[in-house]
């Protein structure tokens, strides 16, 4: 057959053969072994090389689809098994070299055509080539072949990238593997020079535009996965590190120091000057050129690369000596930056806002590489280099500084490092970066906001700490007296500015910061004020200045009795200067008579607003100086003397010379901005009220007049319902923040204001924040990102505190206006007669706050009563009206007349019971909290949703009402409901509507939100049914009332009461088994507590739960009948059928504990046996629902106490067996074994204290059933000790229960493990507990563990002790090394709960020593191996004193048994450095403890 096919070759060469036909014999010769040719796969490899690279250099011509043909069969070589193979067993196959460069010229023409169409059968060739060593010699034999690669592959990924099109893996993956192989041998390259001009030359543009693109392209979810997450980081980091190597080696340095350094010696140029001189930094340059790519990228791509061959230049060359050509070559860079340009004389800005941003973002990375890296040394640069640097970045910031671009957050992140750098550095141009950067900058939003604050900060830390802040201020105060750039100037200071303020402030001298202040108001007096009449500028400026004080002036360290008096002596008079130099005149200007139409004009806004921030900031200051420092005198003190007292309730009384008709003239054009000025009077009238009340006889009525201005000046703002955030700032307050502003004065003064407030502004409070909370949850999802103030954070605030239960006068005024809202939202049709109770409830004419006023009535000024009405008469009043609406809601509801609401009212209603949620429902007054019940009882009985609502939205409003009647039911006047209620009524109208609602569930009730519904239901009716009991008022009647309803209950989807068992409706079952159930368990509980001489009251109890349990029975079997095959059991029944056996078992007739064969002539016993087997059947099925298999182990816990009740031939065996069914399950998890671990133990413990001695036997044969406590860490088990150490929970659930186990058989002696092998083995589980890297409470568990397992041996296996000695010191010394490691000294980080555990650890291996030292007298030999163990591990810690201690008295004891002979042989075989550890240690043996023990024996008898 051989001699057939050996002709292949010639019909190859063969120009008669058809190239399809030499394709087929080609593919047929690689593949079959019958071909037989000398050197075969070289032979073909040849061929279909020599045949392309023919093609391409036209001395064939052959038709492009033979070519692509070729193409592929050569990939499909490449990449065959076979050749692999053949390669593999040693075999040389190689190609040729101009196969690589055809490969090159086709990807370059697909490069050039901007089509990557057919090149997929290239790449794969390529990427089979450079993966194969034997192959890849074509191309890293030649380098440059494999550069001209690198280099097209480069700019086909980035035309790639830079389309639309949808980035595919393969030739990013073949980029990958071509960087890869470039980077070996630019690595071998033993000529820097020449790779550097390879990188230059073809590499470092389509690196660097591919780098960018690969860091700016947006993602999609089209793109390949790999690339995305994988590839393009690689790569990135691939070009990085060619750039590195083959631009910045160190044997290049040299290169670059004669290129940078102008300064360099010229001998040393004459020397070298036969030389081309090599320039480096000036190739680099060239490339970053006009040609790097398409204009409208060049921008940015060489924003982006300076900064990083920056970087890697640093990473390179950064060293102390080295820092000078570092800076020449940050400037040649920065020249490649259109930056550059505006540094030259005459340049005009010709940088879009786009381009600034990025050059600036690359000039923030320059300058931060350079502050990082310490290129800039000031002292050095001035010294030695003729301030080159200095220069450069003086330029630098007098262009930012001439182009102020505020609205880039780099342009402030630039100029903070300008300062860090040097402050003189923008010291010349000072009043600029005030000016551009600070007063006149637009930063508004916030991500240019906060890196202005922190320029400034800058700022002010900078010339705080070198006392030149009254310098700082003086350029402030030149640029706020410049012509405004904006009309409305920004707030001078910010809130984040105020605080670096203070700091500042804080730790200047105080004479500077006077020095500032009176530069201010001498400002103010002799420039601004004079010509403040009528110029919006001057008033703009007065505006800014008076902010600039106000700062000042609260951010000031203040004066107290330590102050120097010279200090107090300037602030008097700075005080008195303000007072009559700007004060008092501003007072004069604003009172002078104005036409209407002039008093809306903004210059005098503007000084409105001064005039009173500076006022009230005057009588603030003023006051608190004069309560802090006893030496201070205020400047108001004189004329106080000379002025009547006759205006002590007025503002005016602050304000000296100020007459009172000039101040209500103030006050009047104040009030009709609303802005700063008004915020202020609020604030002095606030002021006013602490004065008066800090005086020992306030006037009352002043105080009431003070509280109610500041309410009313606000009022019509907060009516328009129009407000944004406020920062806090009072300078800054506008129109739309003055609502929020004065919300938050409101809210925060509220405790100094209210006793003085009337029952009207009560109301409107009340109201007001009732309507800002409903508004709170959107606003807060709006302004949540911004630390401001809004009015929704206020009331939130306000409602969380506990300052609202303390003001009942509010609080009741709140809940009115709750309940107003209730009735809001029914609908409109039906008000008048349904939501009657509501609007009744809510009603202003009765005297819900009453209660609270009656022990302190006084007569409100501002509402005086038309006649004296009894208080008895308007407090009944009150609960009349209660008792009435309670009896028209059971009315209402005994009718069957409810609202039906529409999903948007079910949302509204929801909101608002949020609301009351979030009010502290246990502080309601007695009134309250019946309006409140009411209320919810209401909204339980009277209302029901539409067909179209969503029923999970209905059941979570239900479940909100069910769980606030619980709250309500918590608190300490909950029995009050019962003065206008009968219990019995109330469940049974709640009861009647939630049967009647559940036929809207009847597809929803296997949700988890109907189990949460049923939960609340549950839990009210059994609170609900506790208090009537605790109450002891006709506990007999409501729950006999309550037991027949129930018993006349049927769960079908018609009436309540129907009489049939038709229409069956599983929720309105499981919702009337969930009542049964809770009945008897709140009955059952009252019975089993009654005392001895009340068994009467048993018997009637008993008797009247019989009917219940019988219909419950009933309500049970139909039910088990109705369920689904394949479902579990509904969770209500399982807590039903609990209970009812709970109430058998509890029966006061207690013949069944005599003869226990008795409790099995009950007539339920067959359903709790066919219950037990239902459940015994699920249990393994339940997998992962936690809630079933709790009260499913409840249920077996109450089963399982009567052995008599299991069925048949059923013992405990059987409950094991499907316990242990259940744990061996997928489903079961660690942290569900957990939750479950309690029920499953109270299981086990009843079903092994009533089980037979043989069931006993069974069922531990069961359980250790193919467990083999060794298996757990044996090397080919499926647990390892490392996976155990690793899997910090295995730990409490495997290793500490085995090692409690082990140590309880060990315990039970030799007479029970007779074999002394079977006690051996815990040697071997205690050598693979891990004891390293735990947290502190599973060590803990651990330690214990294992200690209790080797005390058990030392004391009841004293023969084995003996034989397997070796065993156990190894076991014991891991603990020792254990107790060591946790017991070093750690600092500061050491816990103090985690160091008495260890001590305790420790105190254990002290003890353990001494049992050892007593039972080895006989055997001394290991006595020497456990102290060189111990001293070994000694010296490589170093171990807390009192761990220490512990651990050293118990070697002692081994030490005891050591002869001299032992001693001798440590001194001669410890290693040098634990010999001297050991020296020491028997030294103090000897001089403490021995000698202690010779001096014991002494005296011992």
């Amino acid at each position: 057959m051989a001699s057939i096919y050996s002709g292949i070759y010639l019909k190859l060469r063969s120009s008669r053969t058809s190239w399809e036909d030499k394709l087929k014999l080609a593919r047929f010769a690689w593949v079959s072994h019958q071909c037989v040719l000398p050197n075969k796969e070289q032979v073909l490899l040849d061929w279909v090389s020599r045949t392309l690279v023919s093609n391409y250099n036209k001395k064939c011509e052959l038709e492009d689809e033979v070519v692509e043909k070729l193409w592929a069969y050569l990939d499909n070589v490449i990449h065959s098994k076979r050749l692999q193979d053949l390669l593999k067993s040693g075999k040389t196959v190689g190609l040729s070299f101009p196969i690589a460069q055809v490969i090159n010229n086709r990807l370059s023409e697909a490069c050039s055509e901007k089509t990557q169409q057919n090149i997929s059968t290239l790449l794969s060739c390529s990427s089979g080539i450079l993966s194969t060593p034997s192959l890849s010699i074509i191309y890293t034999a030649k380098c440059e072949l494999l550069i001209d690669l690198l280099s097209t592959l480069s700019k086909l990924a980035c035309q790639q990238l830079a389309s639309d099109d949808a980035v595919s893996s393969q030739l990013f993956s073949v980029l990958q593997l071509t960087f890869a192989q470039y980077l070996l041998i630019q690595r071998q390259q033993p000529n820097p020079k020449l790779v550097l001009g390879q990188v230059t030359s073809r590499l470092l543009q389509p690196c660097l535009l591919l780098r960018h693109l690969l860091t700016v392209r947006s993602w999609t979810q089209a793109d390949d996965n790999h690339v995305r997450q994988h590839l393009s980081r690689e790569i990135r980091s691939q070009i990085e590190t060619l750039l590195q190597v083959g631009l910045f080696q160190p044997e290049l340095f040299s290169s670059y120091k004669e290129e940078l350094l102008p300064e360099q010696d010229p001998q040393e140029k004459k020397k070298g000057s036969w030389k081309t001189p090599l320039l480096p930094a000036n190739a680099v340059q060239a490339k970053l050129g006009s040609d790097l790519c398409e204009p409208a990228l060049r921008g940015v791509v060489v924003a982006g690369s300076v900064s990083l061959l920056y970087k890697l230049f640093l990473d390179s060359y950064c060293k102390a000596e080295n820092h000078l050509v570092c800076f020449h070559m940050l400037s040649r860079l920065f020249g490649c930056l259109g930056l550059s340009d505006l540094q030259e004389e005459g340049r005009s800005d010709v940088l879009s806002p786009v381009d600034w941003s990025t050059e600036l973002l690359a000039l923030e990375q320059l300058l931060t590489l350079v502050l990082s890296n310490d290129i800039y040394n000031v002292a050095s640069d001035r010294i030695r280099h003729k301030q080159v640097q200095f220069q450069f970045y003086r330029k630098l910031a007098r262009v930012l500084l001439t182009h102020s671009q505020a609205s880039i957050p780099a342009w402030f992140r630039c100029l903070k490092l300008l300062l860090s750098l040097n402050h003189l550095i923008v010291e010349p141009d000072l009043d600029d970066l005030v000016s551009s950067a600070w007063i006149d900058a637009e930063a508004s939003e916030p991500r240019t906001k906060k890196p202005q604050e922190t320029l400034i900060s800058t700022v002010f830390q900078t010339y705080s700490k070198l006392r030149q802040f009254p310098r700082l201020f003086e350029e402030v105060l030149t640029v706020i007296c410049r012509p405004a750039v904006d009309e409305l100037r920004p707030s001078v200071f910010s809130a984040g500015l105020t605080v670096k303020l203070r700091e500042c402030l804080l730790e200047l001298p105080p004479n500077q910061i006077l020095d500032i202040l009176c530069l201010f108001v001498e400002k103010c007096q002799t420039l601004i004020i004079p010509a403040a009449e009528g110029s919006i500028d001057m008033a703009l400026k007065l505006m800014s200045l008076c902010s600039v004080l106000h700062a000042f002036l609260f951010n000031m360290r203040s004066l107290d009795d330590v102050t120097p008096s010279p200090v107090v002596l300037r602030t008097q008079r700075l005080m008195a200067d303000i007072q009559k130099g700007i004060t008092q005149p501003l007072m004069e200007l604003l009172q002078a008579p104005r036409r209407e139409e002039e008093k809306s004009e903004l210059w005098l806004r503007k000084a409105s607003d001064a005039a009173l921030l500076l006022v009230y900031t005057w009588v603030e200051v003023d006051t608190l100086f004069g309560i802090s420092c006893s030496k201070y005198v205020s400047p108001t003190a004189e004329i106080a003397v000379t002025e009547p007292a006759a205006r002590h309730g007025g503002i005016s009384a602050f304000l000296p010379g100020v007459k009172e008709k000039c101040w209500r003239r103030v006050m009047e054009i104040a009030s009709g901005f609303a802005s700063t000025s008004k915020y202020c009077l609020e604030l002095l009238t606030l002021q006013k009220m602490k004065v008066m009340l800090m005086q020992a006889e306030a006037d009352l009525q002043a105080l009431q007049h003070a509280a109610a201005f500041i309410l009313e000046s606000g009022r019509s703002a907060m009516s328009r319902g129009e407000s944004e955030p406020w920062d806090g700032d009072i300078s800054a307050i506008t129109e739309l923040s003055y609502p929020t502003a004065h919300w938050h004065l409101v809210m925060s003064n509220l405790t100094i204001m209210l006793p003085y407030v009337s029952l009207k502004d009560v109301e409107y409070i009340a109201k007001v924040l009732l309507e800002t909370l409903m508004l709170a949850e959107a606003e807060e999802a709006a302004t949540d990102q911004e630390p401001s103030i809004s009015i929704g954070k206020i009331s939130l605030g306000f409602i969380h505190s506990s300052l609202l239960p303390e003001m009942k006068v509010l609080h009741c005024a709140f809940l009115t206006h709750l309940i107003h809202q209730f009735a809001v939202v029914l609908p409109t049709a039906t008000r008048d007669s349904v939501d009657l109770p509501l609007q009744q409830l809510s009603v202003t004419n009765v005297p819900w706050h009453e209660e609270i006023l009656a022990p302190c009535k006084t007569v409100d000024p501002l509402e005086v009563p038309s006649e004296n009405k009894l208080l008895k008469g308007e407090l009944s009043l009150s609960w009349k009206t209660l008792e009435k609406v309670a009896q028209c809601i059971v009315l209402l509801a005994k009718n069957g007349c409810p609202v039906i609401l529409k999903e948007r009212q079910l949302q509204r209603c929801l909101g608002l019971l949020k609301i009351v949620s979030l009010l502290k429902l246990d502080s309601f007054l007695p009134s309250d909290c019946t309006r409140c019940f009411l209320v919810l009882l209401s909204l339980l009985v009277n209302t029901r949703a539409s067909v179209s609502c969503s029923k999970l939205l209905l059941l979570e409003v239900l479940r909100t009402c069910l769980h606030l009647l619980r709250c309500l039911q918590a608190g300490r006047n909950a029995k009050s409901v019962f003065k206008v209620l009968y219990a019995s009524d109330t469940l049974e109208a709640i009861m009647t509507s939630q049967l009647t609602a559940s036929k809207f569930f009847t597809d929803v009730f296997t949700v988890p939100v109907w189990a949460q519904y049923v939960q609340e239901v549950q839990e009210f009716l059994g609170n609900f049914l506790q208090m009537i009991i605790e109450r002891r008022q006709n506990v007999k009647l409501n729950l006999e009332k309550f037991m027949s309803f129930l018993v006349s209950c049927r769960p079908d989807t018609g009436a309540a009461k129907s009489k049939d068992w038709k229409n069956w409706n599983p929720a309105a079952e499981q919702l009337l088994l969930t009542a049964f159930t809770t009945l008897c368990h709140v009955v059952t509980l009252y019975l089993q507590q009654l005392p001895e001489k009340r068994l009467h009251s048993a018997d009637v109890f008993s008797s009247l739960l019989e009917p219940v349990v019988l219909q419950m029975v009933r309500t049970v079997e139909h039910g088990l009948q109705n369920n689904t095959p394949n479902q579990l059991l509904p969770l209500a029944f399982i807590p039903s059928v609990t209970t009812l056996l709970e109430a058998d078992l509890s029966h006061p007739v207690k013949d069944w504990q005599k003869e226990p064969s008795v409790i099995l002539e009950r007539p339920c016993i067959k359903l709790y046996q066919e219950f037990y087997s239902q459940i015994l059947r699920e249990l393994p099925c339940a997998g992962s629902n936690l809630q079933f298999l709790q009260l499913a182990l409840q249920f077996l816990t109450v089963f399982c106490s009567v052995p008599e009740l299991y069925p048949g031939k059923e013992t405990a065996v059987t409950v094991v067996f499907a316990i242990k069914k259940l744990l061996s399950g997928p489903a079961i998890t660690t942290q569900m074994i957990q939750s479950m671990e309690m029920d499953l133990t109270e299981v086990l413990v009843k079903v092994l204290g009533n089980c037979s001695a043989e069931e006993f036997y069974a069922i531990m044969r069961l359980v250790l059933q193919g467990l083999e406590v060794r298996n757990f860490w044996q090397q080919k088990a499926k647990l390892q000790t490392k996976e155990a150490c690793q899997d910090q929970s295995l730990i409490p659930i495997i290793v500490i229960p085995i090692l409690e186990t082990v140590a309880a058989l060990l315990r039970q002696g030799e007479g029970v493990l007779v074999n002394p092998h079977h006690v051996s083995l815990a040697f071997s589980i205690l050598l693979a507990v891990p004891l390293d890297h735990l947290k502190t409470e599973e060590y803990r568990g651990v330690f214990l563990g294992v200690h209790e397992v080797l005390f058990s041996i030392v004391q009841c296996h004293p023969k084995v002790l003996l034989k397997a000695a070796p065993s156990f010191l190894c076991s014991f010394h891991r603990l020792v090394v254990s107790v060591m490691h946790e017991g070093r000294q750690k600092g500061e980080k050491g816990n103090m709960d985690e160091f008495e555990m260890i001590l305790k650890c420790a105190h254990l291996v002290e003890r353990m020593y001494t049992h050892i030292a007593a039972e080895m007298e006989n055997f001394t030999v290991f006595s020497s191996f456990m102290v060189a163990q111990y001293v070994t591990e000694l010296q490589k810690v170093t171990l807390h004193p009192a761990v220490k201690a512990h651990l050293t008295e118990g070697i002692y004891h081994i030490l005891d048994l050591c002869i001299e002979r032992d001693i001798k042989f440590l001194n001669t075989s410890l290693p040098a450095g634990v010999r001297e550890v050991f020296k020491d240690l028997y030294n103090d043996y000897n001089h403490y403890h021995k000698a202690k023990k010779q001096g014991e024996e002494k005296y011992t008898a």
